[in-house]
């Protein structure tokens, strides 16, 4: 079982994590990609430390892209929030290897995209600073209207997004050593 106490080497981690989540968050806005690549440091802290501090990053890096260059980020802070809650759960308790990285990634994003879509939906009715949201135009003059074309989207892109940050955490997990990982869960 991972602890909460709080240490040095933590605060560090998710610092670091929250400054992965927002360089991620501007690379994505900036090639305006359909994935939002600012879940990669919330992850990797929800599988090192489990899931109270995998809330962190995400809601830091939230605060500071919010307040600086992407307004949509604050709102969308408890959805990420969730998310990194999700990933702890996950990491403790799946093996992820393999195939077993699809239901891992399914697992963390269903649980943050009904918050996501339900934010995006309703208070921006679907347009947001994404590049998905060119995607949630075009759908919503189908029969899905706003709402479902956002739930659609928003499941596609949060899902594409998740494997493609997991895949990430992994291979970083896997070339972290032992005594790295075990010095980050340490009580000191």
């Amino acid at each position: 079982m991972k602890t909460t106490s709080i240490n040095i080497r933590r605060i560090c981690l998710v610092a670091m994590a929250a400054a992965v989540n927002v360089v991620g968050g501007q690379i994505a806005l900036l090639l305006r990609l359909p994935v939002y690549l600012d879940s990669i440091g919330t992850i990797l802290v929800g599988a090192l430390l489990g899931p109270f501090y995998g809330m962190l990053p995400n809601l830091l890096s939230g605060i500071c892209m919010g307040l600086t260059t992407d307004i949509y980020s604050l709102y969308f802070a408890p959805a990420g929030m969730v998310m990194g809650l999700m990933a702890g759960v996950v990491f403790d308790k799946m093996t992820i290897k393999g195939r077993w990285i699809f239901p891992a990634a399914l697992c963390v994003t269903l649980p943050s995209t009904v918050i996501s879509a339900l934010i995006s939906a309703g208070l921006f009715g679907g347009v947001t600073s994404s590049g998905s949201t060119l995607l949630v135009q075009l759908l919503s003059k189908t029969p899905l209207g706003v709402v479902g074309s956002v739930i659609a989207v928003q499941i596609l892109t949060d899902y594409l997004d998740r494997l493609i940050s997991i895949f990430l955490v992994c291979a970083i997990l896997k070339a972290m050593t032992a005594d790295m990982r075990a010095s980050l869960r340490k009580e000191k």
